[in-house]
């Protein structure tokens, strides 16, 4: 316990990089949102149950919740949901873009091969919110695992 005491701050190094991480991580999920509503309407013409403007809307939707998600928690649970959500989005365009594998089940094909400056936006965000979180995770394991040995260590 008073090797806690004589250390303040020794783990708030971190504190700003993670933040940083976290900020845009939230951004980036924050972008891929907005484009993803305002897209939803362009791809809700085609018929059927699930079309690609319901996946619009679904995909903006979590990306909203991961980015409030990160933001007021910050938890390593949290920037690894933003790095799924980001990462799957960013995985599912390019595979569309370039692949085409058409329906499976309910969901219609996915297939776009062009890009546009909307689309070019939401990978960039996408992949940026990617990156933030893998950082942001690994430094708060980090500083999470350096905590739990500080305290379970004697002094």
């Amino acid at each position: 316990m008073t090797g806690m005491l004589t250390r303040p701050g020794q783990h708030t190094t971190w504190r700003w990089p993670v933040r940083a991480a976290r900020a845009g991580t939230a951004v980036g999920l924050a972008i891929d949102a907005y484009v993803h509503f305002d897209l939803a309407s362009t791809y809700a013409e085609s018929g059927g149950a699930i079309n690609e403007g319901v996946l619009f809307r679904v995909e903006a939707v979590v990306a909203v919740l991961a980015a409030v998600a990160v933001i007021a928690s910050g938890r390593l649970a949290c920037l690894l949901a933003g790095l799924a959500v980001a990462g799957s989005a960013l995985t599912v365009m390019l595979v569309s873009r370039y692949v085409a594998i058409g329906p499976i089940g309910p969901i219609p094909s996915l297939y776009d091969p062009v890009w546009y400056q909307e689309k070019l936006l939401a990978a960039f965000a996408e992949g940026a919110a990617s990156v933030t979180a893998l950082a942001g995770a690994i430094v708060t394991g980090w500083t999470f695992r350096a905590q739990r040995t500080a305290r379970s260590s004697p002094r």
